[in-house]
């Protein structure tokens, strides 16, 4: 009996990728990890299909949960601290600290999810870890 073996299609790397964190750095600055010139969204948090200026395949790079995860991780090592800090003391209500650090919370994770998204695409496109059709 014969094995089969199968490998989904490696697509040919862009052109000349640049070291992690120059590709990371890149794409927190929401600019495309390979050449540093375009866009890497269309809207806020829709990546584009390809580099304008480069042609990389940047929307084969899902980020799906990791940028969420991130930002979720961020803000909370953020805002819980201070949270504490200012119960400790300050003793505010519970409304007060609720007028707050809601809005906080909520202005400094939408502040945060765009370029952790574009870093997330950069250390994806480093990594090699893009979407093909055949793994659909």
């Amino acid at each position: 009996m014969a094995t089969i073996r199968w490998q989904p299609e490696r697509l040919p790397p862009p052109s000349p990728l640049p070291p992690l964190l120059t590709a990371v750095g890149r794409g927190l600055l929401n600019r495309c990890p390979v050449c540093g010139k375009a866009h890497v969204f269309n809207g806020y948090l829709r990546v584009v299909r390809e580099c304008a200026n480069c042609g990389t395949p940047l929307g084969l790079a899902r980020a799906d949960d990791a940028p969420p995860y991130f930002t979720i991780l961020i803000v909370g090592h953020v805002m819980v601290p201070l949270m504490l800090w200012m119960d400790n003391s300050l003793s505010p209500s519970v409304w007060t600290l609720t007028a707050v650090f809601v809005p906080a919370t909520i202005i400094l994770s939408l502040l945060l999810l765009r370029p952790i998204k574009g870093g997330t695409v950069g250390l994806m496109l480093k990594l090699g870890l893009l979407k093909t059709d055949a793994d659909e």
